[in-house]
């Protein structure tokens, strides 16, 4: 038993009081009644905020694709806090046809940029959140708006499309620290 065909990591495990061996993989598993195991998270992608809930941030970014307005999202949270914020490339034609019905014009940067589109999306993300049932403390309560995709080129997301957190978070660092009320 061990990693397929991954010899290296086959010494990566534990060994409990029973001398059951477990291999540490970072998944976080549900185990049925059955005996059957099944991968829910990632321990890397829960953060337990300053109330002490955990916040699955696979989870609500997954539940916030759902967003009309959304093409991409990475939801944030430092244990510091006690609550959610959140990263979104928008949909630019949906934004766009919302900035006109405000009148609001100027260059797509402008658009991401205006207060009220921010405060727009965000009623858009609660609105989605409320309906698929997250937790209040699950809520982005900020949002930023990013003119630019993510793509693999800018280094935000891998070949594969998943979120690289830690550039993102270093790329959004001055918006994280705005966010968050310490500048």
């Amino acid at each position: 038993m061990g990693y397929y065909r991954n010899e290296s990591k086959n010494q990566d495990f534990f060994v409990d009081e029973k001398g059951q061996r477990w291999f540490c993989t970072g998944d976080v598993g549900e185990i049925y009644p059955d005996g059957c195991l099944q991968i829910v998270d990632r321990k890397k992608d829960l953060v337990k905020l300053q109330a002490g809930e955990y916040v699955s941030l696979g989870k609500v970014e997954s539940a916030l694709k759902n967003c009309l307005l959304i093409d991409n999202i990475c939801a944030y949270a430092n244990s510091e806090q006690n609550y959610v914020i959140s990263f979104v490339v928008p949909n630019q034609k949906k934004l766009t046809e919302l900035a006109k019905q405000r009148n609001i014009e100027g260059s797509w940067e402008e658009i991401c940029t205006h207060p009220e589109m921010e405060r727009e999306v965000l009623k858009e993300i609660k609105a989605v959140a409320a309906n698929i049932k997250l937790q209040r403390f699950e809520i982005p309560v900020k949002v930023h708006l990013s003119p630019e995709p993510w793509t693999p080129e800018t280094g935000l997301v891998t070949d594969a499309f998943k979120l690289r957190r830690k550039e993102i978070k270093n790329h959004y660092l001055p918006q994280i620290e705005r966010m968050y009320g310490r500048k």
